[in-house]
């Protein structure tokens, strides 16, 4: 079984329509928020997206990098192409450093680790992916426990090291602690704890296309 676009009940947020963060005259930081896509779906009732709303001002922007629909946080777009070559290349060579802030289902003993595990479409699950030891491509996660919540929860801060469709929510699945309110991976109680996937891209640094170093944060809302 897959999932269907068509399939989906879209209802993006519009207040605020859209939160800037920082703007130049190459770049936007933008704090996209849960629920909202990074770019339109193929269907036409998820058109309405972070993309289409930035070029409706502002016609030659083009991301630089994308977040899932239910993850909220940093995101990268360009205003002009000789800014998003240069931005887009840091992405290719991994480069950039970015951390997202995560609350997972259960209490976790060690402090922090790194999780290796190659990652590829579930073929007969899309749009999910999964670990994927002979076909997978590779992928790391470094995290550290922020804090152990009373209830049943670990708020953590993952940086990954590779940037795979899914790479967070799968890699915290196989360790047994699925992100809270993941609609894709969560099941049962973990689905239930959450009206909304518990991620948040909280930190994005790169080189400015000018050729300053620039660290940016979007305080996370959860």
């Amino acid at each position: 079984m897959s999932f269907l676009e068509s399939d989906i009940v879209y209802n993006p947020p519009t207040h605020p329509y859209v939160s800037i963060v920082h703007r130049d005259d190459d770049i936007l930081v933008v704090d996209k928020p849960s629920g909202l896509l990074s770019v339109p779906g193929r269907h036409p009732s998820l058109s309405d997206s972070l993309a289409t709303r930035i070029q409706k001002e502002s016609p030659h922007a083009k991301m630089i990098n994308r977040l899932d629909k239910d993850t909220s946080g940093l995101v990268l777009i360009s205003l002009n192409k000789k800014a998003h070559a240069h931005i887009a290349k840091q992405f290719e060579e991994r480069t950039t450093k970015k951390s997202y802030i995560a609350i997972v289902w259960g209490h976790i003993e060690e402090n922090e680790g790194m999780i290796d595990l190659p990652l590829a479409i579930d073929p007969d699950n899309k749009p999910r992916h999964r670990v994927d030891h002979t076909h997978g491509k590779p992928a790391q996660t470094q995290w550290r426990i922020v804090e152990r919540l009373q209830t049943q929860a670990t708020r953590m801060q993952l940086t990954p090291l590779t940037g795979r469709t899914h790479q967070l929510r799968v890699h915290m699945k196989s360790t047994g602690h699925v992100i809270l309110g993941d609609s894709l991976y969560a099941e049962g109680k973990a689905l239930d704890a959450a009206d909304r996937l518990m991620l948040h891209a909280e930190t994005l640094a790169f080189h400015h296309p000018q050729g300053d170093e620039m660290t940016f944060t979007a305080p996370c809302p959860f």
